[in-house]
């Protein structure tokens, strides 16, 4: 019996009955054309073998599984030819197994008796490995030599074969995924795995300058994430919090990268095959620098976001900037940022911009920018905003910078974005974004739909690297919340053409969580319901907005009457998650990446709190009302009083939503220190502070009222409480 959870037309299956030990399995071939997203496969062993199950994300190019066999007590992983790279890939493998489950005890015995697995890290120019590549009729193609490999799992042993040593460590990624996961059968899948990556950078671009500054550590954990997913590119973002010893004045203390931890950043990722290139914003973005009076004749407008082209200032100040960043990063790229100038033509260069237009003002800096900094030999990425906004100024434009056309929203017409560039003779990289910016959580069907589209469009028009965005515009972003995009802009650039979403959503909990039980997966599609609900509203505000706007406001009550009918569902889609990630932190107390998996549990109850609050606001306004109504009706004095202790008691809805603030400020701050510094937490948690501050004084102002009215006093007019004048019943 086999079973295949994908589209039928996506894949060619065969099956072929075949004998073995005396017992007879089914084997499966499966070709993999350009768009497929994960091998998602389910064998039914025979007898004593336990069901192995594949889900491999990125999906190879090509694939073919069997059987699956017993794993014994004893792995042995090898490197025949000393080579310093291979060997720490062969140590990652290691650590890998020794988190694998020992043998059950009722088939200790059985499992002694094996002889140790075997697993071989070769080179493809090898004596073996020509020989065994040979046996197998399996070649490497000039595509391979960069990144690619071939693994070869039998029963009693397999290979890893790469040219280089990206290729080797890319192989160990792959049959790590392979083994099997907490709580289910010892057991590995058979088979072969021919791959390659569609585009030769694959990168993670994170904002390092709005907010959280990720400690040290988490940036480590984030590169051995990134690898683990074939990432070879982290580019952190940058404003003002890379401290410059020559000018450190705008790097805040507590959230900035100094040339020391560079250094260690920077060769711990060059282990695990991932370049970070650095993006310093060298023309707009540069507010928490020019902010300072010191750096005011260099600014665009006093005190703006934009350097001023033209200034005696200028151009040192870059070259300063990125003389350093050239010697302490050895990437062989420097990102520019130069995005969203809005500033340029206001101020200092209004006159220019005037007489020759925005965009060849714009492109004559960049010219200045990439001739200044040419003597460093590095190859200059840029944001491609102006390939948009001014197509006709790109030809002027230096054909050895890399623009990088940017679109967060859309699911098609990216060929616009990326056509006057590649018509200039320009490389280009593609940036997607998570959809996580001034949001509660970030808004995943976005996310995964535009990641989908514009990658699939960059390769076709010869796109050679793809950089998925995460910004953190509201300074309150959480990275821990950010995998289940970035990771999926991982998968759609290695492999070629459009990726599948939906193959995506079924592998993404087991292979980044190791969760058997498919519960992280269902909680990940709550949460996205739960945001449609949101956007299904049409309140025109994101979810961060929602979640701190008061529903008695003027613009609260707009909300209201838009939100409401669609705060049950909202409600119960993020309850379910909850639950669902409860479970499956029950079943699986080992499960991999636990502060991820609590972060999503943060999400949803921040997303509960929406549609509690709109619910709770109206409820109160409501009794209110009605008490209000009837407040003079002896016969209903009980009925009044429950009523109003409804409103404000130690059951009252001032304190349900007092409590759910409360408690959600201490899940944030610990999900915030768990991958950041402290510096601008308090900026965050100040918020929560208001809002418990404002339902505990609204709670006692109604107990104030309740008292009065048991007292024989007459209960005050609504707006003299803050309440909207008129409530539904």
């Amino acid at each position: 019996m086999i079973v295949f959870n994908s589209n039928a037309h996506y894949f060619e299956l065969k099956v072929v009955e075949m004998r073995h030990s005396n017992r007879s399995f089914a084997f499966l071939v499966m070709t993999i054309p350009v768009f497929a997203a994960a091998v998602l496969l389910t064998l039914a062993a025979p007898a004593a073998w336990a069901q192995a199950q594949t889900h491999l994300l990125p999906a190879p190019r090509e694939a073919s599984f069997g059987a699956a066999v017993d794993l014994p007590s004893r792995i042995i992983v090898s490197v025949p030819v000393h080579n310093e790279q291979d060997e720490f890939a062969a140590r990652d493998l290691e650590d890998a197994i020794k988190q694998l489950k020992p043998p059950d005890a009722d088939s200790g015995r059985a499992v002694a008796a094996q002889a140790a697995y075997r697993v071989t890290l070769l080179r493809n120019d090898s004596a073996p490995a020509k020989a065994l590549l040979t046996r197998r009729n399996l070649v490497f193609d000039p595509a391979m030599q960069s990144e690619g490999y071939i693994l070869i799992v039998d029963p009693r042993e397999a290979y890893i074969i790469g040219a280089s040593s990206s290729g080797v460590f890319y192989g160990v990624q792959t049959f790590k995924q392979l083994l099997p996961l907490p709580g289910t059968p010892r057991v590995l899948p058979t088979g072969t795995v021919r791959d390659w990556p569609a585009m030769r950078y694959r990168g993670i671009d994170d904002d390092l300058s709005r907010g959280p500054f990720p400690t040290l550590e988490f940036q480590k954990q984030q590169i051995r994430i990134f690898a683990s997913f074939k990432i070879n590119i982290y580019s952190p973002y940058f404003e003002h919090t890379l401290l410059y010893p020559d000018h450190p004045l705008a790097a805040p203390p507590g959230s900035a990268l100094t040339p020391a931890e560079v250094h260690e950043l920077v060769a711990y990722a060059q282990q695990y095959h991932v370049t970070i290139l650095p993006e310093q914003e060298a023309f707009g973005h540069l507010h928490h620098v020019l902010k300072y009076d010191t750096y005011q004749d260099v600014a665009e407008t006093p005190h703006g976001h934009v350097l001023a082209p033209g200034q005696p200032g200028t151009l040192p100040l870059i070259k300063d900037w990125f003389t350093d960043i050239a010697q302490e990063f050895p990437s062989p790229f420097i990102h520019i940022g130069a995005d969203e100038t809005f500033d340029l033509g206001l101020g200092r260069t209004h006159d220019q911009v005037q007489q020759q237009g925005y965009g060849p003002v714009y492109v004559a800096f960049l010219k200045q920018i990439h001739d200044t900094l040419a003597p460093l030999n590095k190859r200059l990425l840029f944001w491609g905003d102006i390939g948009d906004a001014n197509p006709d100024a790109v030809p002027g434009l230096p054909k050895d910078m890399i623009a990088v056309p940017w679109d967060y929203g859309d699911t098609t017409g990216f060929d616009k974005l990326i056509e006057p560039f590649a018509k200039a003779g320009m490389e280009t990289w593609v940036a997607p974004g998570d959809a996580n910016w001034s949001e509660v959580y970030p808004v995943e069907k976005t996310a995964l739909w535009n990641i989908q589209g514009f990658i699939r469009d960059g390769q076709r028009l010869g796109s050679t690297g793809a950089l998925t965005t995460v910004w953190n515009d509201d300074g309150e972003g959480l990275f821990n919340m950010d995998w289940y995009g970035v990771l999926f802009g991982a998968v759609a650039a290695w492999q070629p053409g459009e990726s599948s979403i939906a193959n995506y959503q079924d592998a993404y909990g087991q292979d980044f969580h190791l969760d058997p039980s498919g519960k992280i997966n269902s909680a990940e599609k709550e949460l996205m319901a739960a945001e449609e609900g949101i956007a299904s509203a049409k309140t025109s505000l994101n979810s961060d907005q929602l979640f701190w706007i008061d529903p008695w406001s003027a613009q609260g009550q707009q909300v209201s009457a838009a939100l409401l009918p669609n705060a049950t569902d909202i409600r119960l889609h993020a309850e379910r998650a909850i639950v669902l990630l409860a479970q499956a932190r029950m079943a699986n107390p080992g499960l991999r990446e636990p502060d991820a998996i609590e972060a999503m549990d943060l999400g949803a109850r921040r997303l509960d709190l929406i549609g509690m609050k709109f619910e709770l606001a109206q409820e109160i306004a409501a009794a209110y009302a009605q008490a209000l109504a009837q407040q003079h009706d002896k016969t209903k004095s009980s009925v009044t009083g429950n009523l109003l202790e409804e409103i404000s008691s130690s059951n009252g809805r001032c304190q349900d939503l007092r409590d759910a603030y409360s408690a959600i400020k201490g899940e944030y701050s610990h999900v915030w220190l768990s991958e950041n510094r402290p510096y601008w937490l308090d900026n965050v948690t100040v918020r929560y502070d208001l809002e418990i501050e404002k339902w505990q004084r609204r709670g006692n102002q109604f107990d104030q009222v309740i008292r009065d009215w048991w007292n024989g006093k007459d209960l005050p007019a609504p707006a003299a409480l803050g309440l909207p004048e008129t409530a539904a019943h």
